[in-house]
This record gives C-alpha cells, sequence and structure tokens, in this order.
C-alpha cells in the first residue's frame, strides 16, 4: 500500500477516541466524473477481505429439509417456508430480519415468494438472498460471505464501507482497503479518474483523507 495512504489509515486510528464498542473502520468514497442516474454506471459489487471484517456478521439462510439442516450448523438465523409469511404479515419483524442480517441464502425454489413477499425489505437494502440448489452444505459460502462487504453506490455519488474493525492491525486493514480500492476502480469507467476522493475513519472517529 502507498506510504501516504498507510499514515493516514494509522491516523485515523490514533485520532480516535476510545469507545466501549468495538468500532469499524470504514472508507468514505466519493465519485465524480460519472452520471449515476444511469443504472449501469451505479457501483454494486460483492468484496471478499483479505483479512475479514473483524467483526461477526449475522447470515439467515431460507430453506428446507437437508438444507436448512446443514445451515443451522453454521448461519444465525434458519427461516423455514412457513415463515415466510409470518414475517411478510409483521412488518416491525420483517424490518428487524433485514436489519439484523449482513446477507441472505435461500433455495432457489423459494425465491419467487420471497420476492413478492419480503421483497420490500429485502431490496431496498441490497440484501435480496443469493440463490443455491435444494439440499446444497452452504458452509462455504457463508464462511465467505463473513468475509465479505458490499459496496454500493446507488444514485449517490458519496458511498461508505466497512474495511474491518479497529482491533485490526494497521497491515491488516490496509490489504483489505487496498482489496476495495482495486475492485472500485475495475468497475469504474475511467478507473481513479473516477474517483475524486476517499477518506477512511472509524464509526465515531474523524475522517482522514486517504486518497
Amino acid at each position: 500500500m502507498d506510504p501516504n495512504m498507510m499514515a493516514a489509515l494509522k491516523k485515523a486510528i490514533e485520532d480516535a477516541q476510545e469507545r466501549k464498542f468495538k468500532e469499524s473502520v470504514e472508507l468514505a468514497i466519493n465519485l465524480k466524473d460519472i452520471d449515476l442516474k444511469i443504472p449501469k454506471n451505479r457501483i454494486e459489487e460483492e468484496i471478499q477481505l483479505p483479512n475479514g471484517r473483524g467483526k461477526d456478521m449475522k447470515i439467515a439462510v431460507f430453506g428446507s429439509g437437508e438444507l436448512a439442516v446443514k445451515a443451522k450448523a453454521v448461519a444465525d438465523t434458519v427461516i423455514t417456508p412457513e415463515e415466510i409469511e409470518e414475517y411478510a404479515d409483521e412488518k416491525r419483524k420483517a424490518r428487524k430480519l433485514a436489519n439484523q442480517h449482513a446477507f441472505f441464502i435461500a433455495e432457489a425454489p423459494l425465491m419467487p415468494t420471497i420476492g413478492k413477499r419480503l421483497g420490500i425489505f429485502l431490496g431496498p437494502r441490497g440484501k435480496m438472498p443469493k440463490p443455491v440448489p435444494p439440499g446444497m452444505d452452504p458452509t462455504v459460502l457463508i464462511t465467505g460471505l463473513r468475509k465479505t462487504v458490499k459496496i454500493r453506490s446507488k444514485e449517490s455519488k458519496t458511498f461508505h464501507t466497512m474495511v474491518g474493525s479497529k482491533d485490526m492491525s494497521p497491515d491488516e486493514l490496509a490489504e483489505n482497503i487496498d482489496a476495495v480500492i482495486t475492485r472500485l476502480k475495475s468497475k469504474l469507467e475511467r478507473g481513479e479518474q473516477n474517483i475524486s476522493s476517499i477518506y477512511v475513519k472509524t464509526t465515531m472517529g474523524p475522517s482522514v483523507r486517504l486518497m
């Protein structure tokens, strides 16, 4: 990683006050010279961080039968087909489900029902489930998702993503940041020229310009 970027990362961590909870380390990304009203120009990428997120993220699985049995050993929440209707009928419960889980996985045959009944809660948050074949062992997929972050611009030229937690080493965080920036550049039409600036900060700490 560029020495100046490493210095900025260390400053952001050192300048952050100690908190009673584990703070995330986040990037604020500002784009330029790109029309995000055109859907194909929007950024929506999932990136597996080399050193993980530094925090446990909840994963939910919609499934039945063999998939549900396997998922119980590795997922945080398993939702049966019958429970989909229960969530759909209780908006507060559905919103809580969507907010508390970072990613969702679903048996492929359940996707139409999930889209119809819970899409209003999951879609706007960018959390529609990843379809998997019935009976699949979801262990590898879930393990990967626990290390994954999503960068999502929608129509805004400024958006945020976490890249780890404050208790991770600067080198680990730098590797994670590099993975995010490298992917971002590859998805922008003009690469780095479409990036106005990137700032790094802890959850409640001051922002420091990274690039």
